[in-house]
């Protein structure tokens, strides 16, 4: 039977060193604060941002909710995102998606300033996950990087198998992978013969966005399986890409859906605000 992978208690011991951090920018006058966007009234988006409000409170993270009326024009979105670019105050900026489609998604995107951007989404943050350079990272795949390191799993040198290309989780954790030295198969849609790739991974991530992609059968004995897939139940829950019960007769390791990927997801994004202020201190902005 595998090991569980537990995001909960991960995610509680991270979020403890990013309270020391933030106690320690107290002390030098800088008080953190995330100024989060929603524009329109979608029910998901509400309860995510109120969630990451929550979430701030507790290690100490000033929170700023900007929630704006579905029919607001685009350029008064644009000058919001102005606004709070050279609002010295602020130090990270999110932009909570879905827009509503008249809007230019990535023209909004843009605007917002790298350096502030804690989503990692701006070209500019693209480009330095691209090259590893000194930028602002996705927290989804992050999480996927910190639930193996922090169990003591390592990357380097091994065969990771990743399931899934998306923008949003699969194409920036290609890189963060290479940057642990991991050597990475990538399968997706067109990928013939599934299991042919997936049995010979040492790890296995999946992030694909379809219930039950990943059976017992696709899964080599012994092998870590990150599960990074949040699909809808009927009954209201969420589950992952990964057949949990079969698989984890076979795998060595395995992370669930609820209670792994997703638990990290906001601490990360915390992790990144810090960030943000590091990148803004070098260039005096505090």
């Amino acid at each position: 039977m595998a090991t569980i992978i537990n995001g909960k208690q991960i995610a509680a011991s991270i979020s403890e060193e990013v309270a020391k951090e933030i106690a320690l920018l107290r002390e030098e006058g800088i008080r953190p604060k995330l100024a989060v966007v929603l524009v329109g009234n979608d029910l998901a988006s509400e309860i995510y941002a109120r969630a990451k409000e929550r979430a701030c409170a507790r290690v100490g993270i000033e929170f700023e909710m900007h929630a704006l009326d579905v029919d607001i024009p685009e350029q008064v979105l644009l000058e919001l995102i102005s606004r709070l670019n050279l609002d010295r105050s602020v130090h990270g900026i999110m932009l909570e998606l879905p827009l509503p489609e008249r809007i230019n998604k990535q023209k909004v995107i843009e605007a917002i300033l790298p350096i502030k951007d804690v989503d990692g989404v701006h070209p500019v943050n693209r480009g330095y996950l691209f090259t590893m350079g000194e930028g602002i990272f996705p927290a989804t795949p992050q999480s996927c990087i910190e639930l193996i390191v922090q169990s003591g799993i390592e990357l380097e040198g091994k065969h990771t198998v990743l399931v899934g290309r998306g923008e949003t989780v699969g194409k920036p954790l290609v890189f963060m992978l290479l940057g642990q030295n991991a050597t990475v198969t990538v399968c997706h849609t067109k990928t013939k013969e599934l299991s042919r790739h997936t049995r010979q991974a040492d790890i296995l991530i999946t992030a694909a966005g379809k219930a039950g992609l990943i059976t017992a059968d696709l899964v080599g004995p012994g092998a870590v399986v990150i599960d990074a897939g949040i699909n809808e139940k009927a009954d209201g829950g969420i589950c992952g890409d990964v057949d949990f019960e079969s698989v984890s007769k076979v795998a060595g390791a395995i992370s669930p859906v609820p209670g792994g990927v997703g638990s990290l997801t906001t601490v990360m994004l915390q992790k990144n605000l810090l960030k943000a202020i590091q990148l803004q201190k070098k260039l005096h902005i505090k």
